[in-house]
């Protein structure tokens, strides 16, 4: 398959090539760890930390800001549980309806025993996405926190970022951003407008595998947090085996408890690697030649869009309505025997043209899809 219709780029990312690096640091990795001598962490420490290096500069992010986490469920979820005692207590959440829901149910559950109160601001009447404005009325000087989801898994709709920072710093609160649809094709820095936290996955336009979250905190913050899970790689030295005296380590060391697990990191790595030797600005100009391309076809086809036609407030996924008469999980199963991967929610069908993508994959979805819709 030539990957020419792959429209998966908002789930899991591709890259040509990917299969074969993919299978040779696994077949490297599986060679060393199982060789009985005393090299493995000599040889693994090292990539893991190579792939932190990679995020650092994605995010143009300081040294000892950066650590792997398993998703960015669990990211969110060490950042909320460090923050300092009582921080949260009495106090608000803020989060959009939009957000990756894994994130809301984090909250939901944690808001109880933390004694917060979870806003969730809504989206209006028929609107796909929550209003940059509707966000901001919401935020009220009571907010401690606020997670801002850069760009919706749903439609595309990007936040204007500098407004919601600027907002957000006029009330007192804590600023995060979930940048898990946008990191490695939208430019990002977590210093431009300067937020808290930051958190992601390497899966989608990185290419990555599962299980290669990370979690940026800014240094302002860190020494503010004392983390839940503590453990020997919490410490300024790891080989510390004085129980009496522990201490978490000043950097962004203090979130990484036991002993690391870096499976994903090293699994993801040659996909990092990849991304890191491409020209960006030509990977973002082809998502967006092929992105006008859809809008013009779901234009011809008379499909509502959901996605913001202003490329200023959108990512790099399309997402449009299909009609209730054509279930959207039928139209996705239809076009897969064809070599055209995509996927839907509801009545949602989410197309995403990476690297990969090519204008004739395009073409091919549209006379596909206008098939699929007599």
């Amino acid at each position: 398959m030539s990957g020419d219709a792959y429209f998966l780029y908002h789930s899991i990312g591709m890259y040509p090539g990917k299969a074969r690096d993919t299978a040779a640091a696994m077949a490297d990795f599986a060679v060393m760890w199982a060789t009985p001598d005393d090299a493995q962490w000599a040889a693994v420490m090292p990539l893991r930390q190579r792939f932190i290096d990679r995020w650092a500069a994605i995010l143009k992010a300081a040294p000892g800001t950066v650590t792997t986490t398993e998703s960015v469920t669990q990211s969110f979820h060490m950042v909320l549980s460090a923050l300092p005692k009582g921080h949260l207590e009495g106090r608000t959440v803020l989060v959009g309806a939009d957000c990756f829901p894994s994130n809301h149910f984090l909250l939901q559950s944690m808001a109880d025993r933390y004694g917060f109160a979870l806003r969730t601001v809504p989206l209006r009447q028929g609107a796909a996405f929550v209003e940059d404005e509707d966000f901001l009325d919401a935020w009220t000087p009571d907010v401690g926190l606020a997670l801002l989801t850069w760009i919706s898994s749903t439609t595309s709709h990007r936040i204007d970022l500098p407004r919601m920072v600027a907002h957000g710093r006029r009330m007192g609160s804590l600023i995060g951003t979930d940048i898990t649809q946008g990191a490695g094709l939208i430019p990002y820095d977590v210093h431009a407008p300067e937020v808290d936290f930051t958190i992601s996955t390497s899966l989608k336009w990185m290419c990555g595998t599962p299980g290669a979250g990370i979690v940026y905190v800014s240094p302002r913050l860190i020494g503010h947090c004392q983390p839940e899970l503590a453990g020997w790689f919490s410490q300024p030295n790891p080989f510390n085996w004085d129980i009496a005296a522990f201490s978490f380590a000043p950097d962004i060391r203090r979130f990484e408890s036991g002993t690391p697990g870096c499976m994903g990191a090293l699994a993801s790595l040659p996909a990092l690697d990849w991304h890191a030797a491409q020209d960006h600005g030509a990977i973002l100009a082809h998502n967006r030649a092929l992105t006008a391309q859809l809008i013009e076809m779901a234009d011809d086809m008379r499909l509502p869009l959901l996605t913001p036609r202003d490329e200023g407030k959108r990512g790099g996924s399309i997402m449009l309505r299909v009609p209730e008469t054509h279930p959207a999980a039928g139209i996705v199963a239809a076009l897969r025997p064809q070599g055209i991967t995509c996927d839907s929610r509801s009545q949602t069908l989410r197309l995403s043209p990476g690297i990969m993508t090519t204008t004739n994959g395009v073409q091919r979805l549209a006379n596909a899809l206008a098939t699929a819709l007599h």
